[in-house]
């Protein structure tokens, strides 16, 4: 299953909507991929470094419909 986890949008919310240690675990099962926006976790100081070393593959910006 692919998982996207967003960065938060809406002003002044810090969470981030995935914990990099949620996204390792996800990751390692070998089951599921994981993308992540670009600053997902910036208004928590996790930096998308984290979640690219749990397994994590970065993306720039969210698609738009």
């Amino acid at each position: 299953m692919k998982f996207g986890v967003p960065a938060e949008t809406h002003a002044g919310e810090a969470r981030a909507a995935a914990a990099p240690e949620t996204v390792k675990k996800l990751a390692a099962s070998g089951h599921h991929s994981m993308l992540v926006q670009s600053g997902g976790g910036a208004g928590t100081s996790i930096p998308d470094e984290r979640c690219v070393a749990g397994g994590a593959t970065i993306d720039i910006k969210a698609a738009e419909d």
